[in-house]
């Protein structure tokens, strides 16, 4: 899988842009604060419909402008299929296939796989447990696309569930209160969330030895890291892992706990309490691993991502489209070229660079210098 060319409308700080892409490696070198990072947002976008930098789109349409579209055309297996997304912040976004509208943004997204490496990722490391659970879920739904749906109903069910426990605990002051609807919401938080919860328990036991395996040749053999996944199920999480298993699990605890949520108004059980543990020789990555091992922790979750999508290729997937927006900056010169070495043979690579000689010879290839809000070809 690669992706042949990206335009932009009113993205970011791009009122226009088309970029034709080649297979291998890609590098967008320009000073910062030019765009280049923009460009891969972009791509990131259509591939997910979410940014790795903010949470909401408003931030992504150009000043001034009412709305930003990304297309990207995907060539997969000799077919070629173009992705557009409309942005319209405050109103429903819109999504086209080959030029035809679908009825829902998501029907996009599975048709481009990407995996991003940037800055940001030492988040998944050293920030909250919330940046931990997105990274599951993202990668869920790049390998199934159908997971979209069950998370998008799931955080419904619970911003609802969460509503009316508020309004229980009112009530319940007042001295009144029917808790019949609540007990439907019960249902449906564990039903959707025994569905998000399998995919989570299956998602880390396959990724916890790319993980492994990832840190020590990034690492050069420094020590050894895993993936625990800790449910807010505790000792109730069911050894089978089954999803009726699980709702049944859900159920029980949400009857359990429900005095305590009433008090608090919010829901205390389910995959949005979960937490994915990082550890790194028997102890938890954050607030042990020094600076240098967090950044390889980080890029052992991203590496280990690559390889998972990639074993998904041989099903007829398509490999994913790598993507490394200033990474190499950050990097001292031995993990810089490790990194280069292990992602170097993918079928496509963009990289980001403020400089020419951040990008390792083994990552030269099509270069476009990007700066004064052009993107001109160099080779």
């Amino acid at each position: 899988m690669r992706v042949s060319a990206l335009s932009l409308t009113d993205f970011r700080s791009w009122f226009h842009v088309d970029l034709e892409l080649g297979p291998g490696p890609t590098a967008l070198v320009g000073p910062n604060g030019q765009g280049k990072t923009n460009l891969v947002e972009a791509l990131g976008y259509a591939a997910t419909l979410s940014s790795h930098r903010v949470s909401a789109d408003a931030p992504l349409v150009r000043a001034g402008a009412e709305r930003a579209v990304v297309r990207a055309r995907v060539e997969r297996g000799g077919r070629s299929t173009l992705v557009e997304v409309e942005l319209n912040p405050g109103r429903a976004n819109r999504a086209r296939i080959n030029r035809s509208p679908v009825p829902r943004p998501r029907e996009v997204v599975g048709l481009l796989r990407t995996v991003l490496f940037a800055p940001e990722d030492l988040a998944l490391v050293r920030g909250d447990p919330a940046e931990r659970r997105r990274f599951l879920d993202d990668l869920l739904v790049l390998r199934a696309p159908r997971l979209a749906g069950v998370r998008a109903d799931y955080e419904r069910v619970l911003k609802q569930r969460n509503a009316l426990l508020k309004t229980a605990f009112l009530a319940r002051r007042s001295g009144g209160g029917d808790m019949r609807t609540l007990d439907v919401w019960d249902a449906h938080l564990a039903r959707t969330g025994a569905e998000l919860l399998a995919a989570r328990l299956a998602l880390v036991e396959g990724l916890d030895p790319h993980v492994g395996k990832a840190y020590a040749e990034v690492s050069s053999g420094q020590g050894e890291t895993s993936l625990t996944y800790r449910s807010s199920l505790g000792e109730a999480l069911p050894a089978t892992h089954e999803r009726v298993d699980l709702e049944t699990a859900l159920l029980s605890e949400l009857g359990r706990v429900r005095p305590q949520e009433v008090e608090r108004g919010v829901s205390l059980v389910g995959p949005h309490r979960d937490e994915l543990v990082l550890s790194l020789g028997g102890l938890p990555v954050k607030g042990y691993a020094s600076h240098g091992e967090s950044w390889s922790v980080a890029l052992a979750l991203r590496l280990a991502s690559y390889q998972l999508l990639r074993g998904d290729a041989a099903e007829g997937d398509g490999e994913p489209v790598l993507v490394l927006d200033d990474v190499f900056a950050e990097l001292d010169v031995g993990r810089r070229d490790r990194l280069a070495e292990l992602v170097g043979s993918a079928e496509q690579v963009l990289v980001t660079a403020a400089v020419a000689d951040d990008v390792p010879a083994a990552l030269v290839g099509d270069r476009y210098d990007v700066q004064d809000g052009l993107v001109r070809r160099v080779r």
